[in-house]
């Protein structure tokens, strides 16, 4: 089904129709079923009793019926019964055909509500990061304005090559919307201000101090002041640029109220960072850093919580105050914001929301209880091409290559995860929202026939592999895309990776096409490059989804601009 260009009512009423549409057909099935029944029952047991081949018959045809009975019956009673276990929780990708036996939901959801999502696809690779610390000391770090869409190619730099900062201090802001400034994260000596293409502005490098020095800030208090005055700090101090805006992931203007803010707490992508890890010990940051979210939308503070770990997310995140706190089960990309946002309240083709980290969240939070910038940021540093796995207390924009330590040589650096992460060099730095460091080897081999010779196990979607006997096996991933591009081909792999009542490979095509009316109408603003980021691994024409997605999100853009 399609996602029209329609209000959510409207979208909301169609869906309820077409589930309520399938159960009646369930139901005339059901009653079919039952008369056939009826009918050829006399006859059958008319026949003599000692015949054992018509006693076969009539226990067959029994046993199919009760067969039957059971995978119609019980998805309509799961239908009707709105408070069943059996039912999605969602309009947006709910269906009346459920499985029969549902999912093993851990004992800490019990007798919750629970986002239960088909499709996906975990990938398991070896190098998970271990719960220890590591000892890594960073001793350069850098802002890097390309990060950020929709900022003027050449900011304006307040800093000079041999300044000196402290940490908070604005670096530079954007020569369009000069009320959004960037701090910086540490204190220290500004080293270098390396250009790219155009004299675009790369990195603004800064060796930090063995003691960080602080910029003491003055922020208001969050209960008594107006949402102006809230906004304005928030603009002056540099912590604007902690804000995502969906649609275009984009930061957002300083007159964007948004409809609802989404923090994910967990991460489902391989070798992510564990968030119950991050936000230990720093409870009341993140509980005032939502306490101010709430200042600035005029809807709700939607918090994402795991169903799908064997222990319970922090009580840090239980007990969270003033939000509203939805769980999800299922594969990857379940903890992606974006899925989250479909299931719990769905873009409209007007609608705007902000999204965060939980990391984010906090330091949003320390601004105000400790009334200076802390850009901490807790780095899980995984993959099979690290020495030594585990977190790194550091932060943002920490050095790539001192984040590592020792890696084996010919690896690929990459700054988030294996699927939607950003290829680094160790001369590099971590991306502004990254929170994982991820090096695997470069798949630099060819496979001779690799499509026709028989495999061992490997990491594929594809039952064609042993892998699929084994669904938990790690494997030793590489970069190796095991084929080219090809021919744009009709599959429902999409659709098979992605949890969302979104009909990718026709979005897709409209991107390619420049049809505008087809990205809007299918959906395309929900999305974001880490929606497709499975879609495009398991692809079987090797497509750039990722890439067609932000072109598509561009072209969106500058039509609305």
């Amino acid at each position: 089904m399609y996602i029209f260009a329609a209000s959510q009512d409207k979208c909301n009423e169609y869906f309820i129709r077409k589930q309520k549409h399938n159960a009646l057909k369930n139901i005339k099935l059901l009653i079919v079923s039952l008369v056939v029944f009826l009918a050829i029952t006399p006859p059958l047991q008319a026949q003599t009793v000692e015949d054992f081949g018509s006693r076969i018959t009539v226990y067959a045809i029994i046993l199919a019926l009760v067969v039957l009975l059971i995978f119609i019956g019980l998805p309509l009673y799961a239908w009707y019964k709105p408070k069943s276990r059996f039912r999605n929780k969602t309009f947006r990708y709910s269906s009346p055909l459920l499985p029969l036996v549902p999912p093993s939901l851990p004992s800490y959801v019990k007798g919750k509500k629970v986002h239960i999502l088909k499709g996906g696809h975990d990938i398991w690779l070896t190098g998970v990061p271990q719960g220890k610390l590591l000892d890594r000391t960073v001793k350069t770090y850098a802002l890097q304005p390309t990060e950020f869409r929709g900022m003027f190619p050449i900011p304006k730099v307040l800093v000079q090559v041999g300044d000196r900062v402290k940490a908070g201090q604005i670096v530079y802001h954007d020569r369009e919307k000069t009320e959004i400034n960037y701090a910086a994260p540490v204190s220290g000596e500004v080293l270098a201000i390396n250009r790219g293409a155009k004299r675009s502005i790369v990195e603004i490098v800064i060796a930090a101090d063995n003691t960080i020095e602080y910029l003491p800030l003055n922020p208001p208090s969050p209960e008594s002041c107006s949402r102006e005055e809230l906004v304005e700090f928030l603009l002056s101090c540099g912590a604007w640029p902690l804000f995502n805006q969906r649609p275009y992931d984009i930061i957002p203007d300083k007159d964007t109220v948004p409809r609802d803010i989404f923090i994910s707490t967990f991460n489902t992508a391989p070798l992510s960072c564990d968030n119950n890890i991050a936000v230990n010990g720093n409870g009341p940051a993140f509980q005032q850093g939502l306490d101010v979210l709430t200042k600035l939308t005029s809807g709700q503070v939607h918090l994402g919580l795991n169903a799908n770990a064997k222990d319970a997310p922090a009580d840090e995140f239980l007990n969270a105050k003033n939000v509203e706190k939805h769980w999800f089960h299922g594969k990857h990309p379940t903890g992606n914001v974006g899925v989250q946002i479909h299931h719990v309240r769905p873009l409209g083709l007007r609608d705007v929301v902000w999204t965060l980290t939980v990391q984010q969240v906090i330091q949003l939070g320390k601004i105000f209880t400790e009334k200076k910038w802390v850009a901490d940021r807790v780095v899980a540093v995984g993959g099979s091409s690290v020495h030594e796995t585990g977190y790194v207390r550091t932060k943002t924009g920490a050095n790539i290559g001192e984040l590592f330590g020792e890696v084996d040589n010919g690896a690929r650096l990459i700054s988030g995860d294996v699927l939607s992460g950003s290829q680094k060099l160790k001369r590099n730095f971590l991306n502004w929202r990254d929170e994982m460091a991820t090096a695997i080897p470069e798949g630099t081999y060819n496979e001779f026939f690799g499509w026709f010779i028989p495999s061992v196990a490997a990491p594929s979607a594809s039952r064609t592999y042993a892998n699929y006997f084994f669904p938990k096996k790690q494997f030793d991933g590489d970069t190796n895309k095991h084929g080219e591009k090809r021919a744009f081909v009709m599959t429902d792999d999409y659709d098979n990776m992605l949890p969302m009542d979104i009909h990718l490979l026709h979005l897709m095509k409209s991107v390619v096409v420049n049809d505008y009316d087809g990205m809007e109408g299918l959906g395309l603003k929900e999305l974001s490059e880490e929606d497709v980021a499975l879609a495009e691994w398991r692809c079987t024409s090797k497509q750039p989804l990722q890439q067609i997605v932000r072109k598509g999100l561009d072209m969106l853009r500058e039509q609305e601009m």
